[in-house]
């Protein structure tokens, strides 16, 4: 029987970086490389073809851009990485919590507590629970509704399913009887580990389901 119930970060990652030797001083090279191949070429110009004087300034005003082009994206880059650390930091508090997230959760025997939204229109619905093949295990009907829902990790005739990720979706049928597409359902998990991938930070749950930090919709504290 399908009745209400719910389920939340472990900082692991290395924050250790590698730079390589800093554009500016490769800059600083070139940039007096550069200076020293003009003063060489006007040393040796021929006196009755002298170059061009704009021909100077409009090589080393493009260079210039050059140069504070590179510096620029330096400094971009290291204020990511400092947002980046930061973003850690205040992350690293999520460990340990309980969050609420459509990936696979860890079934240990204890019921798990589903949050469906039923599709528009939705007439009936069924809770449809996937092994972590991606095999459907088994189905239950359950009220239109939104409110929470327990699910004791049993198939329909009343056997025990084995400890394992599982994930849910609701199937529901409309007016007439007619099919609406399939939804994913909520769940809560337990964080264990918060990873910080560059782009973007990804969170991993209990049971190694992972999840973009940017789809968890709700942190609460352990049930």
């Amino acid at each position: 029987m399908i009745s209400p119930t719910l389920t939340s970060f472990s900082a692991g990652s290395n924050n250790g970086v590698t730079s390589p030797l800093p554009a500016s001083s490769a800059l600083s090279s070139d940039f007096e490389t550069f200076i020293k191949m003009l003063t060489t070429q006007a040393k040796y110009q021929d006196p009755l073809e002298p170059l061009d004087s704009s021909e100077y300034a409009a090589q080393l005003a493009q260079f210039s851009m050059v140069e504070q082009q590179v510096l620029s994206n330096d400094l971009l880059s290291a204020l990511a990485a400092q947002l980046g650390s930061s973003t850690m930091g205040q992350m690293a508090g999520w460990i340990g919590m309980e969050a609420r997230t459509t990936a696979a959760v860890l079934f240990d025997t204890d019921p798990i507590t589903v949050l469906p939204t039923p599709p528009a229109g939705a007439e009936s619905m069924e809770l449809v629970v996937y092994d972590n093949d991606g095999r459907e295990v088994t189905r239950h009907p359950m009220p239109v509704s939104s409110d929470p829902v327990v699910w004791a990790g049993v198939q329909q005739g009343g056997q025990p399913l084995p400890s394992g990720m599982y994930r849910f979706e609701v199937e529901a049928t409309g007016e007439g009887g007619a099919a609406l597409p399939a939804t994913l359902v909520e769940t809560y998990a337990r964080i264990v580990e918060v990873q910080n991938l560059g782009s973007g930070a990804r969170v991993v749950f209990e049971g190694g389901a992972e999840a973009p930090a940017s789809e968890i919709s709700a942190l609460r504290e352990p049930s």
